[in-house]
């Protein structure tokens, strides 16, 4: 990525010295600084700084914070921020991330200290969200410019910004409205002030005027640059979402610990088997243990050929492949209903190589404790001693074989390392079952199963079940027991409305739903209009968040109406229109989403155990980590580590994992990555404390409640 280099009147060798440049071999200068890569955050408490620090956590970044609110805090002076590491002068922090342009009191020596440091090192300062004031390089707002809610506006990109740290960006960043009794977003949009060196990166229109605003812009001033950030958000907020990886590349010039991808994999389960149906009338599902009343008939949804056709044209024209998660029993029991066809199966096998496979048992047999079913809720079997009667090893032995062997002889793709079991069952499940089933984990060792599915809303977090490292998903909103858009509205409507309104009284019971409705939806067009927009941003907001989880539904979603997809288009359609060529969806297979998973949490521990040392001396890096620990960075395209390239091509840089041995691994930046510049300061004092910003309620995160699937 192109950077403009400014100098002032030193010489050349003075010049390379300040700044750190090669003269020649990597850290041939021996009076260049060292820069730790590490971010230092300044926080108040606020949503911008807290989104800040969960977009650093996301990636992978260290970084230390200091609370401006706790009485016991760090104080920020000289020697917190540098010092001296054999003999070479030592900044601490790559960057400063401060609530607004300065959060101190006025004549802060605080202030002044990072200011000094901010100098000294060309260190770069991020304002999370300040006010509009010439202090920040602006215009107030009450001098042709704008204060107050910017919901459902559409700012862009500029030029600028695109051929800088948001190149990742098509160019358009929509502002979410998805309230109208709530300010979601509040802004100062206001042009540059007269004679301040200001670049607008981000900006949206000024109402009334004609002219654009800046939303984040660079402000350059005394030997200091600023990320000057006019409008408040949270770490939720799809417009953060989307500009957050354009402030991380700012603030460290794109060269730091961590990484992210927009990551979408979704897994179809019970391919092969039917699903049972919703009955409108029942208010249950005929079929499920918790269905009290069975006298529905039955109706199950199972796709067909046709629907094959369509979801392999589908995968074809968008690019993306679906991972079939399949009960081999569905099939044979399809040909024994019907002389031997299986149609379905057929089209399936026939079109294998188009789609990825994963083992979801052979029957899809509940495989946690033994159900029992003669009172709703279900409860868990129980011995004559007292103790809980669990599914056998043997059982479970028998459904993840069973399934294998059905696939071999049909010739599926199968990596055998990957299991789904019916339910996310033998893994607890709360509140009937608060244990795994203790043959879960010897069964997944007879079968040599690394890679065991669970649900992301149930049993967040990755963790060991016997050999096996579990693989959260999330559940989508779409649900198993709808194969028409009626259906779901139906079920959604029973689920998230009050009992007065003929609903469940879930969200009575449990207020902090947030998909609770004020009114049922309209069948015909609730789907369509409340659902799919829903969904759509949820998947989104996950895409958007570095979450590599996969997303599953069930094969009744690419059945009848095919629900599924006005989904899933929303999602794809979304990235296509937000993001550049080279910021791709990456699209992994199971055991690959647990391997990312796996090596985040050892790199996250060996970070919090302080074990991670990282620095950059002029064009060269140093990491060292623990033996077997794998490092992470995002470093400039051209990077090299040892004799070889380092990473893969993302978002116009190249990042990726790379082994430790335990010793000091060395990164070694192009010749066009030069190590930041900043012009001779003047030794201004640092500008008077911002005034206070306004932080509008109704700033929290949604979380969905996901019904059993």
């Amino acid at each position: 990525m192109k950077r403009t280099i400014r100098t002032t009147a030193l010489t050349v060798g003075a010049l390379i010295a300040a700044l750190g440049l090669q003269a020649g071999p990597a850290q041939a200068d021996t009076t260049a600084p060292r820069i730790d890569l590490r971010v230092l955050v300044v926080s108040d408490g606020g949503p911008a700084t807290d989104a800040i620090a969960a977009e650093l956590d996301s990636t992978g970044t260290p970084y230390t914070t200091v609370d401006l609110t706790s009485a016991t805090r760090q104080v920020i002076d000289a020697g917190f921020l540098a010092d001296t590491v054999d003999g070479r002068p030592r900044a601490k922090f790559q960057a400063v991330v401060l609530p607004d342009d300065n959060p101190f009191a006025a004549g802060s020596t605080e202030m002044a200290a990072l200011a000094s440091y901010e100098q000294t090192y060309a260190i770069p300062q991020v304002d999370a969200y300040t006010y509009a004031r010439p202090q920040a390089g602006l215009n107030v707002p009450t001098s042709g410019g704008y204060s107050g809610s910017i919901d459902g506006v559409q700012a862009s990109v500029t030029d600028a910004g695109r051929a800088g740290p948001f190149g990742y960006l098509k160019g358009a960043v929509p502002f979410e409205d998805n309230s109208p009794s709530v300010s979601e977003s509040y802004a100062y949009l206001s042009t540059p002030a007269p004679g301040a060196d200001f670049t607008p990166y981000v900006q949206a229109p000024i109402p009334g005027t004609g002219t654009q605003g800046s939303l984040i812009g660079e402000y350059r001033h005394d030997g200091r640059r600023e990320l000057v950030v006019t409008f408040v958000y949270n770490q939720y907020q799809e417009q953060f979402r989307l500009l957050s990886r354009g402030i991380v590349e700012w603030m460290t010039g794109g060269v730091h610990l961590g990484a992210s991808r927009n990551y979408f994999a979704v897994h179809v389960d019970d391919v092969f088997l039917s699903d049972d149906r919703w009955d409108t009338q029942l208010n249950c599902t005929p079929g499920d243990v918790d269905c009290t009343n069975q006298s529905g008939t039955p109706n199950p949804i199972r796709m067909t050929a046709a629907d094959v056709d369509y979801a392999t044209a589908w995968e074809q024209s968008r690019h993306f492949t679906l991972d079939l998660v399949f009960n081999g029993s569905g099939s044979v029991d399809q040909r024994a209903d019907d002389n031997g066809v299986d149609q379905l199966a057929d089209r399936l096998i026939a079109d294998r190589n188009q789609f990825r496979w994963v083992n979801h048992t052979y029957t899809h047999a509940f495989l946690g404790c033994e159900q029992n079913t003669t009172v709703v809720p279900w409860t868990c079997a129980t011995n004559p001693d007292g103790s809980t009667r669990w599914v056998s090893r043997q059982t479970i032995d028998d459904e993840i074989a069973g399934n294998r062997a059905w696939a071999q002889a049909a010739g599926l793709p199968l990596d055998n390392g990957e299991l789904v079991t019916g339910e996310h069952s033998g893994l607890r499940i709360l509140p009937q079952q608060p244990d795994d089933n203790p043959d879960l984990a010897p069964a997944l060792a007879d079968s040599g199963v690394r890679w065991l599915a669970s649900d992301a809303s149930r049993d967040p977090g990755q963790r060991q079940v016997g050999p096996a490292v579990t693989v959260p998903r999330h559940p989508m909103n779409v649900f198993y027991n709808a194969g028409h858009a009626a259906e779901e509205v139906d079920e959604y409507n029973w689920l998230y409305t009050s009992r007065a309104q003929g609903g469940s009284g879930l969200c009575e019971d449990d207020p902090a739903t947030t998909t609770c409705l004020p009114a049922p939806l309209d069948t015909g067009t609730g789907y369509q209009d409340h659902i799919v927009p829903l969904e759509t941003r949820i998947a989104l907001g996950h895409v958007l968040s570095n979450d590599p989880e996969p997303h599953f539904i069930h094969q009744s979603n690419l059945a009848e109406d095919r629900i599924a997809y006005p989904v899933l288009n929303g999602v794809l359609d979304g990235c296509d229109a937000l993001f550049a060529d080279n910021t791709p969806l990456v699209n992994l297979r199971m055991k690959d989403i647990g391997a990312e998973l796996q090596r985040r949490s050892a790199w996250k521990s060996a970070l919090d155990a302080g074990q991670v040392t990282a620095y950059r001396i002029g064009g060269a890096v140093t990491v060292q980590a623990p033996n077997g620990t794998d490092v992470t960075a995002t470093l400039p395209t051209g990077t090299t580590v040892g004799t070889g390239a380092f990473g893969t091509a993302y978002a116009g840089e190249v990042s990726g994992w790379t082994p430790s041995a335990g010793t000091a691994l060395t990164f070694t930046l192009p010749s066009s990555a030069a190590a930041p510049a900043h012009t001779a300061h003047s030794g201004a004092r640092p500008t008077a404390p911002a005034p206070r910003t306004r932080v509008p309620a109704g700033l929290n995160r949604q979380v969905p409640a996901a019904p059993k699937s």
